[in-house]
């Protein structure tokens, strides 16, 4: 009889002792965790809400939301304060200044009272937008570059008057 039942000790009919290994049972499969959080249309969150993965927000939330993923605010969904993270859809309202790194997703339905700042915007019909609109390149550093446009393609009006200064005068 093996110990921790790894090997058991069997005698044949002609009293020869043979060694067979019995296999362990397969352990249970551990579920992986699911990366996204649902806000219940009846919950109030008041604080900070940051991390990594997805969340659906259908009930209220009262202040920042930092999140590496997906923002989904429901149509009874309500944020009260500024989020950023890589993609935020609206249905519901927001009341804060938001930053998607990849899209912002206005739906029908959806309102945003404050700044949008993102590589891609899409407001569907009957979305609305009340704040300005800033899109940035899909760099890291998310900066706005401006770039003047060439000296020749500027357009003067009728009073100016444009004299060449010579190589001597200068």
């Amino acid at each position: 009889m093996g110990l921790f039942g790894t090997k058991t000790k069997t005698e044949t009919e002609a009293g020869a002792m043979t060694v067979t290994e019995k296999k362990e049972s397969p352990e249970p499969a551990v579920s992986t965790p699911h990366t996204s959080t649902v806000i219940a249309a009846n919950v109030t969150i008041n604080g900070t809400l940051s991390g990594e993965g997805d969340i659906q927000i259908e009930g209220i939330v009262q202040g920042e939301i930092n999140l590496k993923g997906a923002v989904v605010i429901m149509p009874t969904g309500l944020i009260k304060g500024p989020i950023s993270a890589d993609i935020i859809h609206v249905a519901g309202s927001v009341e804060g200044n938001m930053m998607a790194r990849d899209q912002v997703c206005l739906e029908k339905g959806g309102s945003v009272d404050g700044d949008v700042t993102t590589p891609s915007l899409v407001v569907q019909a009957g979305g609305r937008l009340n704040g300005r609109s800033s899109m940035v390149n899909d760099s890291a550093d998310h900066a706005v570059h401006v770039i003047a446009p060439p000296a020749d393609n500027f357009q003067l009006s009728e009073n100016h008057s444009s004299t060449e200064v010579s190589s001597s005068e200068k």
